[in-house]
């Protein structure tokens, strides 16, 4: 038996208007789902980034409780084509690069911030497949 992939991920943030402004306004990443003064879901490519609102996700329901705190890290895949294009999409909408690293072999990624302080990085396609 074998995972095949993380179909989503979540981040927890303080405002739900914020964070549409910045994933599908800023970012272009396509809304799916909404409940108000609980959470909005975004498509990521193959995959679906929640966010929630932390305290209200806390108490439950439907689904088990859960909650969390703190600066938290994902990364988005793109083509390597695609990179420069998305680091100009990034600086154009405004968002501070805080860095770029350079993995060796041609991987390059760069890190920015969501308004909740998340750290994003957009990384080249194919950097964990070669290891």
């Amino acid at each position: 038996m074998n995972i095949k992939k993380i179909k989503e991920t979540c981040l927890y943030v303080a405002d739900l208007k914020e964070s549409k402004a910045f994933y599908a306004g800023k970012l272009g990443f396509k809304q799916i789902g909404e409940v108000k003064d609980r959470h909005v879901f975004f498509r990521a490519g193959a995959s679906v980034l929640l966010c929630f609102i932390a305290e209200a996700s806390k108490q439950g329901g439907n689904l088990p409780p859960h909650y969390g705190t703190g600066q938290l890290h994902l990364a988005f895949e793109v083509e390597q084509e695609q990179y420069e294009a998305w680091k100009e999409k990034v600086k154009s909408a405004g968002i501070p690069i805080e860095q770029e690293y350079d993995w060796g072999g041609g991987f390059l990624s760069f890190y920015f911030r969501d308004p909740d302080q998340h750290l994003l990085e957009i990384v080249m396609e194919g950097m964990w497949e070669r290891s």
